[in-house]
């Protein structure tokens, strides 16, 4: 029996930051023999133009109602004046990818990297030069990473982990699916109960076992 759950997240995705203790709990109490597959979804494409405010506004919305339901999760609104934010996360899921070539360990590292940088420090991850300085800080080679970061091959994996999200109909952000074979079971996000998700997955592996 190979039974695999996909993550798909983006690192620059504010309701992926309110899930990452949810899903890091989840992830440490899964059972064994459940293969973990982490892809980018990649909410936002490459672009130099300002965000424009009504999307600056909704993305505020979102924070401030994050806050009131997911209340272990914080935000830096200083980020709205220090940065010139971009509606453009495709830079930050290529970080990704690029660490996560020198380590796997990489890839989680460096999600949570950008994560702090852009909610808690008022970084901005849409810009290659805070990428590259985040890379460093978590031990990965700056050399390698700036060149892997807008090679075509990161380009590449990015484009596939994106169409796979989207072949497996998983195109909200962050989204949880079981697969068994060609049976196919979402998982719905809980920020506040992981119990929930494991006994979800618990009785689709079981289920999975004696087939």
């Amino acid at each position: 029996m190979s039974v695999t759950l996909y993550y798909v997240h983006d690192p620059m995705c504010s309701w992926c930051w309110a899930f990452r203790l949810s899903y890091n709990t989840l992830i440490e109490k899964l059972p064994k023999g459940i293969n973990v597959v982490r892809l980018l979804g990649g909410l936002a494409q490459d672009s130099n133009k300002p965000m424009p405010d009504v999307t600056r506004d909704y993305v505020i919305k979102n924070w401030r109602a994050i806050e009131t339901q997911v209340p272990k999760t914080k935000f830096n609104y200083d980020f709205w004046k220090k940065c010139r934010p971009r509606r453009s996360t495709y830079p930050a899921c290529r970080a990704v990818i690029a660490a996560r070539k020198q380590k796997d360990e990489f890839d989680m590292k460096m999600t949570l990297a950008i994560q702090k940088a852009y909610y808690l420090h008022a970084r901005n991850p849409s810009d290659y030069e805070t990428l590259i300085e985040l890379a460093e800080e978590i031990g990965a080679d700056k050399s390698k990473f700036s060149k892997d970061i807008t090679s075509p091959e990161t380009e590449c994996i990015l484009r596939k982990e994106i169409n796979q999200s989207q072949s497996l109909d998983l195109k909200t952000l962050p989204s949880l699916l079981f697969v068994d074979g060609d049976k196919k079971s979402r998982i719905e996000p809980d920020y506040l109960n992981v119990k929930a998700m494991l006994n979800q997955i618990e009785s689709l592996n079981k289920k999975a076992a004696t087939e």
